[in-house]
């Protein structure tokens, strides 16, 4: 891309300014130290072409929509529609959580996304003895259909995208999604959405697991084969970098780490014999926006390109589509912080504005007081808002991939796909990414991350406002959002009354059908778990009856 002679010429100044005018400006100014990001790229002084002297225009850049995808998945971008705006929202009772979600429509989101409790997330119902104490805390508690129809009653579900962070358990709750659904009188067809289904990532970094690897890879791919017939709008997966970059991990390790799972996914399909440009137009990911603003515009158009380069490259996939990196981005909830809590809304914004020029697709802005508690409304409307700011009035999703050319922009894009690929390697060498998690690498590796980091910030080498510098004394009330205790046994009185109400001889016989079909790795359960939840079978149920075929899953230590 650059001229021989004027690569020379560029070299011979380059050394000139360092000989001549740095050093003047040093002995007036030191510099505050070495300089890296949070992958420990190093940051020079000042990039040049030199720091990408290989760089090819139409190799590694190209157009927007057309391979290798660095500049964006769709050839408008934003020009043409802006990105999905979610709030991520759940809590308490089901009536609560559609109250909210009304509430979030109303002032313009566009797209609904759920958090469950961890009760439900871990296939424990609101009555059972792990639940005390945690029932809605974190998110809406799910016991059965009955829960589900009533958060969405009222919302017409052809008019939404509904988004479920639901993994261990995602089969049933997608299940009833499809008969709430079905009670619109709306099928497969007409739901559009996604459906986490990353249980690979909860064995890395957040511990939401139910049953071994093995077994929940199986219901991972159940689900890929049934919304491949019956759901063709509906993304079967959301691949999780999210929770692998807040558990500790580097810019270039969520990547790699990522990607490491989705390319097991992606084999599993193939394995049980799904088309994989059918399947893999479905497959959607969900990357955090983290703090070090460059670094993370840098990740995901190394993470575009990367993705393209599996797809096309390692897999032989034929469809354009099939090369695309879809994905949803949340800004970091890690990053908050209980102290001087309105810090958050600046950090958030800077997050978000990676997101959106690094090409993300659907974003949610986390909530100044969620170092605290759930959201308040206040604090959702403010963060919503946050995304309208940049949609409608900085600019910057007038024209695509506006960064594009810096040439540090490109010598850290190029250096996070490196880096992101040797670590690849490395899995691939240890078996792949099943292999790699029962053997703990990459829990490992996170860990040490952390470690590091942590270490960096009480030796002030990283300064968190508030936190490690500029301290303040004065306490800012805020208010927050309280769960009250009470729902639990209101929530347990209505499963009473839902078991009493429901015909146990017909839920027991697809249940034994159910544990039956468990034993036989070429059934798909997710026909038979439907029939379970129409017939209000409990999240707890459903899950007890898979543990008796599957075991549950014991970690290993990882030291």
């Amino acid at each position: 891309m650059f001229d021989k002679r004027k690569l020379e010429e560029i070299r011979q100044q380059k050394e000139k300014w360092e000989k001549e005018i740095v050093p003047k400006s040093l002995e007036r100014l030191p510099e505050r130290g070495e300089f890296f990001t949070t992958s420990g790229i190093p940051v020079g002084r000042v990039c040049t072409p030199f720091d990408i002297e290989d760089f090819d225009y139409l190799r590694d850049l190209g157009f927007p929509g057309e391979y290798p995808l660095t500049r964006g998945v769709y050839p408008t971008m934003y020009r043409a529609r802006f990105w999905t705006m979610r709030q991520y929202a759940g809590f308490g009772t089901a009536e609560q959580t559609n109250q909210r979600f009304k509430y979030l429509l109303e002032q313009g989101q566009k797209g609904l996304s759920v958090a469950f409790d961890f009760p439900t997330q871990i296939g424990y119902d609101c009555d059972h003895s792990m639940s005390r104490g945690e029932v809605g805390k974190a998110g809406v508690s799910v016991s059965t259909l009955r829960d589900i129809e009533i958060v969405f009653d009222g919302i017409s579900l052809d008019k939404i995208t509904t988004s479920m962070t639901i993994n261990a358990p995602a089969t049933i709750l997608l299940a009833m999604y499809i008969a709430v659904g079905q009670k619109q009188r709306l099928d497969g067809s007409k739901l559009g959405g996604t459906v986490q289904n990353d249980v690979l990532k909860e064995y890395i970094a957040r511990g939401m697991y139910i049953f071994p690897p093995k077994s929940s890879m199986r219901l991972v791919t159940d689900i890929f084969e049934y919304c491949s017939q019956h759901m063709p709008r509906w993304n079967t997966i959301s691949i999780s970098g999210y929770h692998i970059r807040e558990a500790g991990a580097t810019a270039a390790q969520e990547i790699a780490f990522t990607f490491a799972n989705a390319i097991a996914y992606v084999q599993a399909a193939i394995d049980r014999g799904l088309d994989l440009d059918k399947f893999a137009r479905r497959i959607s990911f969900f990357f955090a926006a983290s703090s070090n603003f460059l670094e993370e515009i840098a990740k995901f158009r190394a993470a575009r390109r990367l993705w393209a380069k599996i797809m096309k490259e390692r897999f032989r996939a034929k469809n354009t589509a099939s090369w695309n990196l879809r994905f949803h981005t949340q800004t970091s909830g890690v990053s908050l912080t209980a102290q001087q809590p309105h810090n958050n809304i600046i950090r958030v914004t800077l997050q978000a504005l990676s997101a959106v020029l690094g090409g993300t697709q659907s974003l949610h802005t986390n909530s100044f007081d969620e170092a605290y508690a759930l959201p308040s409304e206040q604090a959702a409307t403010i963060a919503l808002r946050t995304q309208q700011v940049i949609a409608y009035e900085s600019g910057v999703a007038n024209t695509v991939d506006p960064l594009a050319g810096s040439y540090y922009m490109e010598y850290l894009t190029n250096q996070i796909e490196d880096r992101a690929t040797k670590y690849i390697e490395q899995i691939d060498a240890m078996g792949g990414a099943v292999a790699a998690i029962e053997k703990g690498f990459m829990q490992r590796e996170i860990v040490e991350s952390a470690y590091r980091f942590q270490k960096e910030v009480e030796a002030k080498k990283k300064v968190i406002v508030g936190v490690n510098e500029f301290l303040t004394e004065k306490k800012v009330p805020i208010k927050i959002l309280r769960i009250d205790p009470e729902i639990e046994k209101k929530l347990i009185g209505r499963l009473k009354q839902v078991k009493r109400q429901r015909n146990q001889a017909k839920l027991d016989e697809i249940l034994n059908k159910l544990r039956e079909a468990a034993e036989h790795e070429d059934v798909n359960l997710m026909p038979l778990i439907l029939q379970a939840v129409k017939e209000y079978a409990t999240v707890g149920e459903i899950c007890d009856t898979l543990r008796e075929v599957f075991g549950e899953y014991k970690p290993p230590s990882i030291f």
